[in-house]
C-alpha cells in the first residue's frame, strides 16, 4: 500500500509540473510560448470627461465657498481639530479664485459643454505599472504569481478603475475616478476609501477627512458652494457636528433669573467675588478645568405683567465686579410685540459699555399655529428687535433652538442675516448655525451660585470677543 501511493503522488506532481510549465500565465513560462505575448503599443492615452460650467458659474461657486471659509477661519484657530486642514484647503480656493481672475475671456473651445482630459503614458515607464488581477498580476507583458509591490492599477467590485500603489498586495495610496468624482486616499482590501482621503465631487463639493465603506466617518469637512460648510465628526456618512474643545482660550458666560435666587421657600444671594465656573455640565467634559465668567446675561421682563425682582441688584453687582452685563426678555404669545417692548424698555436699564438685549423665543408649535402661524410670530419679532433696537441704539440678539430655525424660520433670510442669533442646544456637538453665543448646557455649576446654571460660550477667541464689546456686534 505505501509504494503504491508514493507512485501515484509522483504522478500527480508530474501532471501538474507539465499544466504549469505548459500554462501561458505561467511565470515559468521559456521565453518560447504557446501563444504570443499581448501586443503594447507605442503610446497610450486615457480619456476623461467632465462636465464645465461657465466661468461666471464657477466663479460664484468658488465665492459661496470662500465666504463659508471666511467665517469659519474668523471664529476658529490652530487650537480647534481640523483647523489646518481647512485653512489649506482655503488657499488653494484663493488660487482658484486668482487665477480664474486674471484668465481672458474664455475661447469658443473652452465654452464647450464637456472638457477632454488626456493622459499620456509612456511606453518606457508602463513596464513600471502592473494590471493587477485575481491571483497575480501582469507587468511588463508577462504574468507573475505573488503579492504586488509598487504601482498598479486595477478594477474594484463595482467596476471602477483604481490606480494605487501595492504593499505585499495591500493598497498604500490609491486614486479613482467614477461618476460622483475623484478620491484620492487610503483604501481597504476590497478597494473603498478607509483611513485618511479626499474627494472632490463633480458638483464642486470638496470632501476631506477620515473614511470608512466609501464614506465619511470620524473628523472631516465637507466645502461645497451649495450648503453650509460642515466641519466636525462624521458617522458612516452623516454629519453630527462639530465638537468643541473646552480650552481656557474660550470665552465663556452665564445666564440668570429669579431661580437662581428662589429654591422652593429658600432665598439664595449670588457671591459675586466667588464667581467661577466649575462644570459646564453632565454632557460636556471640561476634564477638570474651571473657567472665568466673562459676560452674565439677566433676565428682565416677561409679556407686559412680569418682572425680575432681583434684576436690578444683580445688575448692579456685575457692573462692580466688572463683568460685562446685559439684559433679556422673554417673549410671550398673549400679548403684542409692541407691547412688550415698550414694557421690556420701560423696566430695564440700558447703560453705555453693555451688550446687546435679548429677545428670548420659545413658543411651542400649538401657540405658533394659535397666533396664525410662523409668518406672524416672524412679523411680531422684527417689531419688538426694531422698537428696541430703535430705543437703545443696540441691535437685540435672539434667543431662539436650532430646531426652532429648521422649523420656523424658512422665510426670515433677513431676521437671521440682520441679528445675531444665540442658540440653545444641549447636545454635544456644537450648532451648525452662524451664531454669536452657544448655550451648551442648562446644568452648569458655578462658584458662587446655589444650584445649576446655563452655561454659554462665545463663538470664537479673544480678538473676536474683544471686536464684540466694542461694536455690540458679531459679524
Amino acid at each position: 500500500m505505501k509504494r503504491l501511493r508514493s507512485i501515484a503522488t509522483f504522478a500527480d506532481i508530474l501532471v501538474l509540473a507539465l499544466v504549469v510549465v505548459l500554462n501561458p500565465l505561467s511565470p515559468l513560462q521559456p521565453s518560447y510560448r504557446l501563444t504570443p505575448p499581448p501586443h503594447i503599443p507605442a503610446k497610450i492615452e486615457i480619456h476623461y470627461y467632465k462636465d464645465i460650467k461657465s466661468d461666471s458659474t464657477l466663479a460664484a461657486h468658488i465665492e459661496n465657498e470662500m465666504d463659508e471659509m471666511r467665517y469659519y477661519l474668523k471664529v476658529h484657530n490652530v487650537a480647534d481639530e481640523g483647523y489646518q486642514y481647512v485653512a489649506q484647503y482655503n488657499t488653494q480656493l484663493l488660487q482658484k479664485a486668482k487665477i480664474l481672475s486674471s484668465q481672458a475671456s474664455p475661447s469658443s473651445q473652452a465654452r464647450k459643454a464637456r472638457k477632454t482630459i488626456r493622459v499620456t503614458i509612456p511606453a518606457k515607464l508602463r513596464p513600471m505599472i502592473a494590471v493587477k488581477t485575481m491571483g497575480g498580476y501582469w507587468k511588463a507583458g508577462h504574468f507573475y504569481l505573488g503579492k504586488l509591490n509598487g504601482k498598479g492599477i486595477t478594477r474594484d467590485r463595482q467596476s471602477r478603475i483604481v490606480s494605487a500603489v501595492w504593499s505585499a498586495d495591500t493598497v498604500v495610496y490609491g486614486m479613482r475616478i467614477d461618476e460622483q468624482g475623484r478620491y484620492e486616499g487610503q483604501m481597504d482590501s476590497l478597494l473603498q476609501a478607509r483611513g485618511q482621503g479626499i474627494q472632490d465631487e463633480w458638483d464642486g463639493c470638496h470632501k476631506e477627512g477620515y473614511w470608512l465603506d466609501d464614506k465619511m466617518h470620524g473628523f472631516g469637512f465637507d466645502s461645497s458652494p451649495h450648503h453650509q460648510l460642515h466641519v466636525g465628526e462624521w458617522k458612516t456618512g452623516k454629519f453630527l457636528g462639530e465638537k468643541l474643545k473646552y480650552t481656557a482660550e474660550r470665552i465663556y458666560g452665564i445666564d440668570i433669573s429669579r431661580h437662581q435666587h428662589e429654591k422652593g421657600r429658600h432665598r439664595y444671594g449670588i457671591n459675586w467675588s466667588q464667581l467661577r465656573i466649575t462644570s459646564l455640565g453632565k454632557r460636556h467634559d471640561a476634564q477638570g478645568r474651571t473657567f472665568p465668567v466673562s459676560f452674565i446675561y439677566i433676565k428682565s421682563t416677561e409679556g407686559t405683567t412680569i418682572r425680575n425682582r432681583y434684576f436690578m441688584q444683580d445688575y448692579m453687582k456685575a457692573k462692580k465686579h466688572g463683568i460685562h452685563v446685559g439684559a433679556y426678555h422673554f417673549f410671550s404669545m398673549k400679548t403684542s410685540a409692541e407691547a412688550q417692548a415698550n414694557y421690556f424698555l420701560n423696566h430695564t436699564l440700558f447703560r453705555k459699555g453693555d451688550f446687546p438685549p435679548v429677545l428670548d423665543v420659545e413658543p411651542t408649535d400649538a401657540q405658533i399655529r394659535q397666533i396664525g402661524g410662523d409668518d406672524e410670530l416672524m412679523r411680531r419679532i422684527r417689531i419688538f428687535m426694531q422698537m428696541v433696537e430703535k430705543r437703545t441704539g443696540m441691535r437685540p440678539i435672539l434667543y431662539i433652538s436650532q430646531m426652532f430655525i429648521n422649523k420656523h424660520m424658512a422665510n426670515a433670510a433677513d431676521i437671521k442675516k440682520n441679528y445675531n442669533v444665540w442658540i440653545a442646544r444641549y447636545g454635544q456637538y456644537k450648532p451648525d448655525v452662524r451664531l454669536v453665543y452657544w448655550q451648551l448646557c442648562p446644568d452648569g455649576r458655578v462658584n458662587g451660585i446655589t444650584g445649576e446654571v446655563d452655561i454659554n460660550v462665545f463663538n470664537g477667541y479673544k480678538n473676536q470677543f474683544d471686536e464684540f464689546v466694542k461694536t455690540g456686534f458679531h459679524k
